[in-house]
């Protein structure tokens, strides 16, 4: 009897802390749940928003590939570029979609739109690195368009080491055309020498050597 006394006091205790406690832990055991199904949603709704941003950008390279692009292909890449960073506007694809917009902007020589589309790239939430591309294409449309003490500027900072040799190799540009050519042959070869550090391919640099009149320009 004693035992079964027992039995019956811990099945009365069982009730009444379930009296007091079931609600609470029923009401946490609903939000992990839910906060798991929400999570996992959450999970899939950006592996899709991933896919179709990817789909896009695929589409919009296949458009890059035409060598013959005319007016009404530019159109077709314009909306996927606006469909990309409207829809797509955290991703990736969406900072190389301004990319693709300023290589629009410069093959129909409107290098304000390029300098505009970069210049959202670098102040934007876009990765370091394409940020850093972004500065180098910035500084390559300035120079372009007859400013070459801002493409310098824009050189001083935010290059990662990766991009070293490609920087120098930009500021030579700059430097040739403000006709200060001695600190445009130290550039160049920096920029080889950095490329042959970090195995890097850096095409032209010794012709612009070469084109300076150089002394012993091959390292």
């Amino acid at each position: 009897m004693a035992e079964l006394r027992s039995e019956e006091e811990q099945l009365d205790a069982i009730k009444a802390w379930w009296k007091n406690n079931g609600t609470s832990l029923i009401a946490g055991v609903v939000i992990a749940v839910s906060g798991v199904l929400g999570w996992n949603a959450w999970q899939n709704y950006q592996e899709n928003q991933s896919e179709a941003a990817s789909l896009r950008y695929q589409q919009l390279l296949s458009l890059a590939a035409d060598p013959a692009l005319d007016e009404g292909g530019r159109a077709e890449a314009r909306g996927l570029i606006d469909e990309i960073t409207d829809n797509h506007g955290r991703t990736l694809y969406a900072d190389l979609a301004q990319m693709f917009e300023a290589r629009l902007a410069v093959a129909e020589g409107d290098l304000a739109a390029a300098r505009a589309a970069l210049g959202d790239v670098i102040d934007g939430n876009a990765r370091d690195y394409i940020q850093a591309l972004a500065r180098l294409r910035l500084a390559r449309v300035q120079i372009a368009d007859g400013n070459p003490e801002a493409a310098l500027e824009v050189l001083d900072s935010g290059i990662p080491d990766s991009l070293s040799a490609q920087r120098q190799d930009i500021r030579g540009d700059a430097f040739v055309a403000l006709e200060r050519d001695d600190e445009a042959r130290d550039a160049y070869r920096q920029a080889m020498a950095l490329a042959v550090e970090h195995g890097q391919s850096l095409y032209g640099v010794q012709l612009k050597l070469d084109n300076l009149g150089a002394e012993d320009a091959t390292l």
